[in-house]
């Protein structure tokens, strides 16, 4: 094994471990606060998804990443490539929602009292959880492709396209579907970037 292979390995590997952590301890510190009856606010319930949907993208892409660096090879068969890339992509979909739902929220909340926003003060609290489940159901969604698109690495299936994703394997039978396919799935990226 390469001596940067090594180095990319560790990376990967203290990424994951210190994301994940960092996460974990935030979600427990919650789910105390919770347990304990401490009041909490409207916003915290947002947080404690976002800690979820970060720790989900980072276990899901950084575990695999980790294991090819250290040469780990054919350690996902065809259904587990699926699970791992839907999950990737659910997480990574719910990170920026539910960072934009927090925007979104937070920007209700100090808005001044006679604003246009005043009658949104009141009823945005009570639907916070409405709005986290529908973001977790569109995520699931708007990624759905991904499990008939990804294949196990060395899949034997008579294929067209095929692209090295490492350690699974992309598939496409037509560059404008993949092209659709690629602008359906950045639209809910920009759109949650540029609402603002």
């Amino acid at each position: 094994m390469a001596s940067m292979d090594v180095a990319t390995g560790t990376i990967f590997l203290s990424q994951t471990v210190f994301g994940t952590l960092g996460n974990f301890s935030l979600l427990y510190h919650y789910l105390f606060l919770y347990s304990t009856e401490h009041r909490l606010r409207p916003t915290d319930l947002i947080l404690k998804h976002l800690m979820i949907a970060n720790s989900l993208a980072l276990l899901s892409k950084g575990v695999p990443q980790t294991m090819t660096a250290f040469g780990s090879k054919d350690f996902l068969n065809e259904a587990r490539c699926k699970l791992v890339f839907y999950l990737h992509r659910i997480g990574r979909a719910m990170s920026m929602s539910s960072i934009c739902l927090l925007s979104v929220f937070q920007a209700i909340m100090i808005s001044p009292r006679d604003s246009t926003h005043a009658k949104l003060k009141l009823k945005a609290p009570k639907h916070t959880g409405s709005f986290v489940f529908l973001c977790w159901i569109l995520a699931m969604l708007a990624n759905i492709s991904f499990p008939v698109n990804v294949t196990g690495k060395w899949s034997n299936a008579n294929i067209t396209m095929k692209k090295d994703l490492g350690y699974c394997s992309g598939v496409g039978n037509n560059k404008l579907m993949l092209s659709v396919l690629a602008a359906m799935l950045s639209f809910p990226d920009v759109l949650s970037w540029n609402v603002w």
